[in-house]
């Protein structure tokens, strides 16, 4: 089947949101910055293969985590090593973790916190309801998620255990889902108090864990997100994120959603019209941006595109870089996008023009 278009496709120049965009395909070695045209601003290669994506720091640095050949195998998000480049590519901190997975953040205290895998004890993950009987990793046990904090010289001074710290018997897994981990966390989004939001897909759960207990004080079941990605908290208090649709009641399509977590109501989503034409089944998130509009990445088909408050798509991208997925097929995945400012701390009026 021959693919969609590539490159730009569109751009509102009245009503997109100015600014550059940062990606990294997901089955190939380098981050890019995008001017608004489509065109590649800048460049950071890497000896790896992308683990998910890449963040710049507010120093301009650049974030990112590749995937190691050693570490749990068979399971989407495979990271391992992470790296902190400057602007010109220097590598000014590295830290090695064979579990690393999915999503990393830097802290303002300047430690470094990212999801990890670990065995969870065989007599736990048997009172783990749900799944496939039967099912369990290749490896003959169950993996199950942690959060890891780390310092600048690799200490790790905080971690939390999904096994230890939750009611494994009140978190069933989705009943078609191997039984290969508990509960495959794929997002973080720590607070100012350092509280950390968290997606769960295999429970289609988003929950919100106090640092200093380590319990869920707060969380969300909802089977319609169809095991989601992403959870990005809002200064409303609300939270976005990205509702795949996977093996919902309905034919699969995707959505974007922004949900109250005091009213646990949906105010605000984004769905294609007819609803079948976005729909990636995994992967993918969304950002919103200072105008109001937000930045969708519908990370199955690498494309990237901008929608305002009606829905309306005011710039559109799908990349054009391509890597070899899993099965070895040529692939155009993105996890995750943002959409960046010229003249924010992150940039910093390092690019000349966002319109090349």
């Amino acid at each position: 089947m021959r693919h969609r278009d590539f490159g730009l496709l569109a751009c509102d120049e009245r009503r997109a949101t100015p600014g550059v965009t940062l990606f990294s395909p997901l089955n190939g070695k380098a981050t890019y910055i995008l001017g608004m045209r489509g065109d590649v601003l800048h460049a950071w290669s890497h000896p790896l293969t992308t683990g998910t994506y890449a963040r710049l720091l507010d120093n301009g640095n650049l974030l990112w985590a590749g995937r190691l050949a050693e570490g749990p195998q068979h399971m989407g998000g495979r990271g391992g090593l992470i790296r902190e480049y400057d602007w010109d590519g220097k590598v000014l901190w590295e830290h090695k973790h064979v579990g690393q997975h999915h999503d990393l953040r830097r802290l303002p205290n300047g430690n470094t916190i990212f999801l990890g895998w670990e065995v969870v004890p065989p007599e736990i993950a048997a009172r783990v309801p749900g799944g496939i009987p039967g099912s369990a990793h290749p490896d003959g046990c169950m993996y199950g998620d942690t959060i890891v904090e780390v310092t600048p010289e690799g200490r790790t001074v905080w971690e939390w255990q999904a096994w230890r710290d939750m009611e494994v018997e009140r978190y069933p897994l989705v009943p078609n889902q191997v039984r290969d981990e508990f509960a495959h966390a794929n997002a973080i989004s720590p607070l100012p108090n350092g509280d950390i939001y968290i997606s769960f897909r295999k429970l289609n759960t988003i929950g919100l864990i106090d640092k200093r207990t380590k319990k869920m004080k707060w969380e969300h079941r909802d089977d319609s997100f169809g095991m989601q990605h992403d959870c990005e908290p809002l200064p409303n208090g609300n939270i976005t994120l990205f509702a795949n649709g996977l093996n919902t009641r309905t034919n699969p399509f995707s959505r974007v959603i922004e949900l109250n977590p005091v009213t646990r109501e949906t105010v605000w989503e984004y769905r294609a019209k007819p609803a079948y034409t976005f729909f990636s089944p995994h992967v993918s998130g969304a950002q919103r941006l200072p105008t109001g509009n937000t930045l969708i990445c519908e990370g199955q088909w690498g494309r990237l595109f901008e929608v305002t408050p009606d829905g309306e798509i005011v710039w559109e991208y799908v990349s054009p870089f391509m890597g070899p997925d899993l099965r070895g097929d040529p692939s155009n995945e993105v996890f995750r996008a943002y959409r960046l400012a010229v003249d924010s701390p992150q940039i910093g009026g390092r690019v000349k023009s966002i319109y090349g």
